[in-house]
């Protein structure tokens, strides 16, 4: 089976909730008196996170790094030219750079980069950096793609790789700037074939340059680094290119410390550097003493430490091992949490949605392969499938005692309950009505037309994780009903590596993506073929023309037209199912840890770590 990755797709969308093995801790903070430096950050000062999946990449972008356990991460790590702030506004960080556009036709934008905006070995940040990344991401150089082993996930053409240029990487807005941008000094400027509806978010700061040039080039100056990186893209030089995009596409993927040789692979452009890494367990992050901009470190030192279980985060907290936990929340998980003494606790919906993907090209239950080619016949098995899934009994039952305000299923695969677009877009999408109540007498009708009994779907999700088994349970007794027989998939290495790597293993993804922007182009990367978040061989001419439309389009109204039309083409198709917004419970003890402010997207609880508070000031 060969499974390739188009240069011009998006890269947008991240796993979210992904999760691994429990950690042991090493304490918290000091309780001597601390001693501030300069710049007000106490040298003494550190918390505690419980996340639930251990970072394994600094390259957020690449189709392998572009996971919520690594971007949350690089949040603390790297500056940028824009955040988004509490209100979900973006805003530009002018101590790191700033953004004009410079037209409308064509669309110019140009990114001038502050005297401040520095990395943390002292090697100024600047064009080279954002013209590596819209080098990867635009697919302009990448001349050979990956083939991988559907029984393994591990790609199988390395020497066709190494020979040629292949960048780990893909954007839809990176695809519309084909001319090389023009580099002025500290500025560089992106010209756009055509109007993108996004450009604010379409590219973003990421890898060192002088870094991949050093590793790529054997060059030790970082300064003639930067330099040779520019010249060989402006020169489309495919032999330092070849060198530079197997750097950029695997050097930065590391699950542990890294060996001291390879120690540059830590640089960062933000408030903190990796400190220590220990794999599966915990990552330290340390306040970047070199950093000039304005979202210094309040807090010293931020330990990260992995725990997958839900109710094991909450005893982390109880025990002082852990300050501050954003577990997948369940109504035990938030009734044990809110008996803790001296914890405060936050409750509301999230960016997360649930859902469940059916797979299109792996010759199990729902590829036509499996019937001689027969669309038809496969498509009547994913549609009875779908027809018994549970939906409004997974809420009532897992997430309204929870949350009684969360009593209705999330019917759109693409916008946010209570956003603007969302009635309409469900009004016009068709979800509801072939998937709002459970079938179990239109299933059993439809696998007899198909002429399947009783069918086998193995199911991919966390097994470490309460609720998601809670919801297989259900899942599986509605379907064992229609006569499907639904079984855990099999792990191969773990859930969230498995779901792009082993797709031959599992009929049906159990699992919830979180939005890292407000872009409305967001949703390409999950659904469009060949794309990144694709991981089903789903393919649809007119949903890929239609996000072709929206990549240009920048009407509200015509916008949400757009996205009915994507969603229907979903239901039409019986790709899978959205079912619920998550719930969300954040718990941390204000004696260690003040002014925490999470986002509903990513990163979530992370979010205005220069605002945090510490220790005896975290209580005042």
């Amino acid at each position: 089976m060969r499974i390739t990755r188009k240069a011009a797709l998006a890269a947008v969308a991240a796993v979210s909730a992904l999760s691994l093995a429990a950690c042991s801790s090493d304490g918290t903070a000091d309780d001597d008196a601390t001693k501030d430096d300069n710049a007000g950050i106490s040298q003494d000062s550190s918390v505690n996170i419980a996340w639930n999946q251990p970072f394994y990449s600094a390259n957020g972008t690449s189709m392998t790094g572009n996971a919520t356990a690594n971007n949350v991460i690089l949040y603390m790590l790297n500056a940028g030219f824009n955040y988004y702030d509490e209100d979900l506004n973006l805003v530009q960080d002018t101590s790191f750079g700033s953004y004009e556009k410079l037209s409308d036709d064509p669309l110019q934008i140009k990114y001038t980069f502050a005297d401040t905006a520095q990395w943390s070995d002292g090697t100024p940040a600047g064009p080279a950096d954002l013209l590596l990344e819209w080098a990867a991401q635009s697919g302009k150089y990448t001349n050979v793609e990956a083939v991988t082993d559907p029984e393994t996930g591990e790609i199988t053409n390395q020497a066709e790789l190494d020979a040629g240029v292949y960048f780990d990487a893909a954007s839809p807005a990176m695809a519309l700037v084909t001319q090389v941008p023009e580099v002025d000094g500290k500025s560089i400027t992106l010209t756009y074939d055509k109007p993108f509806a996004d450009w604010e978010t379409a590219i973003s700061m990421n890898l060192p340059a002088h870094v991949v040039g050093q590793r790529a080039l054997a060059i030790e100056d970082g300064v003639e680094a930067q330099d040779a990186v520019i010249k060989a893209i402006q020169d489309n030089d495919s032999a330092s290119l070849s060198k530079i995009a197997k750097v950029w596409s695997t050097d930065f993927n590391f699950a542990q410390m890294p060996a001291d040789a390879d120690k540059n692979l830590l640089v960062t452009s933000g408030a903190y550097t990796i400190t220590e890494f220990v794999k599966d367990q915990f990552i330290t992050l340390t306040a970047n003493p070199d950093y000039k901009g304005d979202h210094k470190a309040a807090i010293n030192k931020v330990t990260v430490r992995y725990n997958g279980d839900p109710m094991g985060q909450v005893q982390a907290l109880q025990n002082g091992e852990v300050d501050l936990i954003n577990p997948q929340a369940t109504a035990d998980l938030l009734t044990a949490v809110q008996k803790l003494d001296g914890v405060e606790v936050a409750t509301g919906a999230e960016g997360t949605y649930e859902h469940v993907d059916l797979q299109f090209a792996n010759g199990g239950p729902f590829d036509p392969a499996t019937y001689g080619g027969d669309a038809d016949k496969a498509h009547k098995v994913r549609d009875a499938f779908l027809k018994t899934i549970p939906r409004q009994d997974i809420v009532d039952k897992l997430i309204t005692p929870l949350d009684p305000t969360m009593t209705t299923t999330r019917d759109s695969y693409t916008v946010v309950p209570g956003s603007p677009m969302y009635d309409g877009i469900v009004a016009g999408n068709g979800q509801a009505e072939a998937y709002g109540e459970v079938d179990i007498d239109g299933a059993k009708a439809l696998l007899a037309e198909a002429g399947v009994a009783n069918p086998t779907v193995r199911v991919l999700f966390d097994p470490n994780n309460t609720r998601r088994t809670n919801q297989f349970e259900l899942i599986k007794a509605s379907a064992a009903e229609a006569g499907f027989n639904a079984v855990p998939y099999e792990v191969q290495t773990d859930w969230g590596t498995d779901l792009s790597n082993a797709t031959d293993f599992y009929d049906a993804a159990l699992f919830g993506w979180q939005s890292t922007s407000t872009a409305v182009t967001e949703s390409d990367a999950n659904y469009r073929t060949g794309a990144t978040n694709n991981f089903y061989g789903y393919s649809n001419a007119t949903v890929d023309a239609e996000f072709d439309k929206l990549q240009v389009e920048t009407d509200p109204a015509e916008q949400e037209k757009i996205l009915t039309a994507v969603e229907a083409e979903l239901v039409k198709d019986a790709f899978g199912v959205t079912i619920f917004q998550f719930p969300g419970v954040t718990a941390w003890n204000p004696a260690k840890i003040g002014n925490v402010s999470k986002l509903t997207i990513a990163p979530t609880i992370f979010y205005g770590f220069w605002n945090w508070t510490a220790g005896e000031a975290a209580s005042e």
